[in-house]
């Protein structure tokens, strides 16, 4: 990246965190289960609810015990299934239109991320109704206080249930982005580890290492704060300590609600410190190939920290020490590259790969502008890359 590029991005994101300390961060109320999700609507004298979700969470009768509940006093609920992986902007529209028709008054995200995700947006366009919804990518961007919006994650993930964040993909050009502002706030989130239960081994460990992601870009970025640097060790600690219980035995409820804190902690830690070029890499492969983000982010994350080099590795040894990997006598580069083995390891243990069968090498180019695009200058990444240095890691994963 040119010298006076470099200089743009580091000022940005200086001033950036300078205000972090008066920006309007809040963190969702916490429900641990949908039982309550009924109680909440009477509290807020709300009658009747849209329930954001997808054709398989539905399907599983995962969605049943809250609307039983839903049901027994007397909340009507109108269910929109058709969520799809990287959620559309069609998705967004269609959800809005039924909500409308409905006269639904509160918002329910029941699902994955893509749930959650297609939720907020269409929250956003119902706070927003004249702005459409390729205008809002960026940050702050909405201004305006959204229906009331309850998450239910069925994944330990995305951490949507308690990020500012909603990543779209439009659906006539395929481009895939992200709307950051504070009132996407759920208002609660529901971390009940029951509707997780029948999530199959393999999304368990792409979806976990979606987490991890989360943590250690926002820990080794520049622009953490003392509580997200907390919350980044709380949370990849619980996931080295959970991620293989929870896929040998999905029934173990305890590692179940453990993945559910770790995703938590984890998203409430990106949200103000945010991500880095693992995101930014795997959106573009998400928007063009309909790769899902957890998958992407867990084969590029150890591959994206071998190219950081030794300007991550003070950082790494941190995290290796507090998760027990290494030990305090060992440098900075030796804790480092063990917790990348770690990933590794953990990559292979789940079947995952390290290349995408997807990606041609010909879209290499117009991909990597899309990664520069979302990531320079907001996200706070260790090392600056531009177009060029990105095509680098995208040839590192492209298979021969």
């Amino acid at each position: 990246m040119n010298i006076f590029k470099k200089i743009y991005c580091r000022i940005f994101q200086n001033c950036f965190k300078l205000v972090i300390p008066v920006l309007p961060y809040r963190t969702p109320e916490i429900l641990k289960s949908t039982s309550l999700i009924s109680h909440i609507c009477m509290d807020n004298q709300i009658s009747k609810v849209m329930v954001i979700t997808d054709a398989t969470v539905r399907q599983l009768g995962i969605l049943d015990r809250m609307c039983e509940h839903l049901d027994h006093h007397s909340i009507e609920y109108v269910i929109y299934d058709k969520t799809v992986a990287n959620p559309t902007s069609d998705n967004v529209e269609e959800a809005r239109n039924i909500y409308l028709y409905s006269e639904c008054q509160a918002l329910i995200g029941f699902g994955g991320g893509s749930s959650m995700d297609c939720a907020k947006a269409v929250g956003a366009r119902l706070a927003r109704p004249s702005r459409p919804l390729s205008k809002m990518e960026g940050i702050l961007k909405i201004w305006k206080k959204l229906p009331l919006l309850i998450c239910v994650p069925t994944t330990a993930g995305t951490g949507s249930e308690t990020t500012l964040a909603a990543v779209i993909v439009d659906s006539k050009t395929r481009h895939k982005y992200a709307i950051n502002d504070f009132y996407l706030i759920p208002d609660y989130a529901v971390l009940d580890p029951k509707p997780t239960l029948s999530l199959p081994p393999f999304i368990t460990a792409c979806t976990g290492m979606d987490a991890l992601t989360h943590a250690i870009e926002a820990y080794i970025g520049n622009s953490t704060t003392k509580k997200t640097r907390e919350y980044a060790l709380k949370a990849t600690k619980l996931i080295f300590e959970n991620i293989y219980k929870v896929y040998e035995d999905g029934n173990d409820l305890e590692a179940r609600s453990n993945m559910l804190d770790a995703a938590y902690y984890a998203g409430h830690a990106f949200t103000v410190s945010y991500v880095g070029y693992v995101h930014a890499i795997a959106h573009s492969l998400g928007g063009k190939y309909n790769i899902a983000h957890g998958l992407a982010n867990a084969t590029l994350l150890d591959v994206v920290l071998k190219q950081y080099g030794d300007n991550v590795y003070k950082k790494l040894y941190e995290m290796a020490l507090y998760c027990g990997i290494c030990n305090a006598k060992d440098s900075y580069k030796v804790g480092a590259e063990r917790f990348i083995e770690q990933i590794t390891l953990m990559k292979k243990y789940f079947g995952i790969s390290s290349t995408f069968s997807e990606l041609k090498k010909s879209d290499i180019h117009e991909l990597a502008v899309y990664a520069d695009h979302e990531a320079n200058p907001l996200y706070p990444v260790p090392v600056l890359w531009d177009v060029k240095e990105l095509e680098k890691v995208y040839d590192l994963v492209v298979e021969d």
